[in-house]
């Protein structure tokens, strides 16, 4: 077959890796015909995976202890590849390192997630790429501000005790110790969230309650991130908190383009630019991609959606294989999608699926070969 078969498939979540279901489908493809091209370009949409599909991409994992959100120490990671550094904040700051399970929403911090950017300022990283999704905090991104140097005092002149509640409190925001490295840096935001900081629609309104915030909670969080964000406009002389993606992961998306001036992109662009999916897609004569579940919500931009896009932007066609898909016809058809195939249709039961995915993922490359690449070669 001309041209080479271009395998980018997301997670299928609680089963495979995107980097074991490219692997799988490649498997697939090369038993229905050992000469394909093939080549396996797993991605993400800018949440949990990134820095895997940055890892499939030859970016380094540097391994270190930063605060979690509780303050308490967890290890995690960051990844980078010469003067570029991509950092999950899930990883450090996310729901997933509260000890416990706990949730903690009036004193859940970011300071961790600037710890993480500091550290790749002192690796000499200068093009940092911040995945936001699944934050445990709503601090206004105080705590992010302070990992990387910044100091926030009370009307005494007390240091601010970490998290979103204590910002009522907030008097002063002295800047003047940020690390020196961010004044050569670049610092990009991914994510999917355009909510502002505050109001009704804002970072606690919106996203408190599944931080463990109570009604009461909710609005003294939002009358904090309110008093916060004029300190923070007075100090900068940056009013953003009605910013579109100002209230993302609790408030990061705010300090992050307040005083860091960092740009907002959505996750699938930020991500399958990392990849360099543009790359792989020259000379392509066909694309493989897929998820979990395909439904109404992927088509607003996740990962399958965004190189579906790509591919059928450059008139390659684009196949999306998923665990189950919840698309009509019509949806089908408005899709990137020349076919949508679901391993559903092969193992209805959801249990045995997820066990037995790679072998179904190989199956299901192999019947698309077979159907698919070779019209495309044809035509």
């Amino acid at each position: 077959m001309a041209g080479q078969i271009v395998v980018a498939p997301d997670k299928f979540k609680g089963s495979l890796s995107a980097a074991a279901a490219a692997a799988a489908i490649r498997r697939g493809l090369h038993r229905f015909d050992p000469s394909l091209d093939v080549r396996e370009c797993p991605v993400a949409d800018g949440g949990e995976g990134t820095l895997a599909a940055a890892v499939a991409a030859g970016f380094e994992i540097i391994p270190l202890t930063a605060p979690g959100p509780s303050g308490d120490p967890v290890s995690t990671s960051f990844v980078r590849k010469g003067q570029a550094a991509v950092i999950e904040m899930a990883d450090v700051s996310g729901l997933g390192r509260l000890p416990g399970g706990v949730r903690m929403p009036m004193q859940a911090s970011s300071r961790g997630l600037g710890v993480l950017v500091a550290r790749a300022l002192d690796l000499g990283c200068r093009h940092i790429v911040v995945g936001i999704g699944g934050s445990a905090c709503t601090d206004g991104g105080s705590g992010f501000l302070t990992g990387l140097g910044a100091v926030i005092t009370d009307g005494h002149g007390r240091l601010l005790p970490d998290g979103g509640g204590p910002l009522a409190s907030a008097a002063e925001l002295d800047l003047t110790q940020l690390h020196p490295g961010l004044r050569g840096a670049t610092l990009t935001i991914a994510s999917d969230v355009d909510n502002p900081l505050c109001g009704p629609y804002g970072a606690a309104a919106v996203y408190g309650p599944q931080k463990g915030a109570t009604a009461d909670n909710v609005a003294r969080l939002d009358a904090a991130l309110t008093h916060w964000s004029v300190l923070v406009a007075q100090t900068t002389g940056r009013e953003v908190r009605d910013a579109p993606g100002a209230g993302a992961a609790g408030g990061v998306g705010f300090a992050a383009m307040a005083v860091l001036g960092a740009e907002m992109r959505a996750g699938i662009d930020v991500v399958l630019d990392l990849v360099e999916l543009d790359v792989h897609l020259d000379g392509a004569a066909a694309v493989i991609t897929g998820e979990g579940c395909l439904d109404g919500q992927s088509l607003r931009g996740k990962a399958p959606v965004g190189v579906g896009a790509r591919a059928r932007s450059r008139g390659i066609p684009a196949v999306a294989i998923v665990g189950r898909s919840k698309l009509s016809a019509a949806e089908i058809a408005r899709s990137p999608f020349a076919g949508v195939y679901s391993l559903e249709e092969m193992e209805p039961d959801l249990s045995r699926a997820m066990a037995e995915a790679a072998d179904l993922l190989a199956a299901v490359g192999h019947n698309v070969a077979r159907e698919r690449l070779l019209p495309f070669d044809r035509s």
